[in-house]
């Protein structure tokens, strides 16, 4: 799957072990280059269904984007780079035909 992200400076970070560990912890850092590889990986998001992180679309003011967990509350997401995003009739995303992603940013939303 093609992934970019909306800010240069997020790819800058997430491409350095050091400086995510440093910011969000060991754990999360390991668990976020998983997250990242298994996303380079797959054709399209339907791949990510099945994978460690309990990957979902989330729904209100993030409706149209995805989260997977990293650690503690702390949650991945991303959004198709198309726009609007594929649906299918009943609403929701079409996984299968999303095969290019943004990453939006890490946070913990639940705080």
């Amino acid at each position: 799957m093609k992934v970019d992200f909306l800010a240069g400076r997020d790819k800058e970070l997430f491409e350095s072990s050091k400086q995510l560990t440093k910011a969000y912890g060991a754990e999360s850092a390991k668990k976020l280059k998983s997250r990242l590889d298994d996303l380079d990986a797959a054709q399209c998001m339907e791949d990510m269904r099945h994978l460690p992180g309990h990957w979902e679309e989330l729904k209100q003011e993030r409706a149209g984007q995805f989260s997977a967990r990293l650690h503690g509350g702390l949650r991945l997401i991303v959004k198709p780079q198309k726009d609007p995003p594929p649906a299918k009739p009943d609403g929701g995303l079409d996984w299968r035909a999303i095969d290019s992603i943004y990453i939006v940013e890490l946070v913990d939303y639940h705080d």
